[in-house]
């Protein structure tokens, strides 16, 4: 009876192992990122927001999500979503210079939410948005490509992953945000 109860136990905690190990010491809320143009955007202004993470690349073939990456923005900040753009040459599709790539972000597509300078998603080099997510989330966390989407609640714990394939104005993303909002 004992080994039962053992097995069960053992088997509760292989499937509960994700939840187990997100520990969120810190926060979202507890990190921040140099903006394009130099500044530091602290997320502790960003706290009781949910916001979507994005990685971007001005080459890669997702780059027109942007399109809708400004949409979800204008359609969704004033009930509390920050979509913040990560610009990343982590794949090798990104400019080299920070002010190329925003320069690119405001003449193609009008953007205006807030992006990060050029950094690390992946790897030993991430930055420590990814570091964190990948920690407690586990390697769903991790960007596949560029477009990832990681939805931090507005806990400031991750909700969800989206593949690059999901476009920001999906039917699917969207439920998603507007259950947390």
């Amino acid at each position: 009876m004992m080994k039962i109860f053992i097995s069960g136990i053992l088997i509760i905690m292989f499937f509960f192992k994700n939840l187990a190990n997100a520990e969120y010491k810190k926060t979202f809320y507890d990190l921040n990122i140099e903006s394009i143009t130099g500044e530091i955007i602290n997320f502790k202004e960003y706290e009781n927001k949910a916001i979507l993470v994005v990685n971007t690349a001005s080459y890669c073939g997702f780059t027109n999500q942007y399109e809708e990456l400004q949409e979800l923005w204008d359609n969704y900040k004033s009930k509390g979503l920050i979509v913040l753009g990560i610009p990343s040459n982590t794949f090798n599709q990104e400019k080299k210079d920070n002010s190329e790539v925003k320069k690119f972000c405001e003449v193609n597509f009008n953007i205006n939410f807030p992006l990060s300078t050029i950094t690390e998603v992946k790897g030993d080099d991430a930055h420590e948005i990814y570091k964190w997510a990948k920690k407690n989330y586990g390697k769903s966390a991790v960007p596949k490509w560029n477009f990832y989407k990681i939805l931090i609640n507005k806990e400031g714990k991750i909700e969800d992953t989206f593949a690059s394939f999901t476009k920001p104005m999906s039917g699917k993303l969207i439920k998603k945000i507007e259950e947390i909002l």
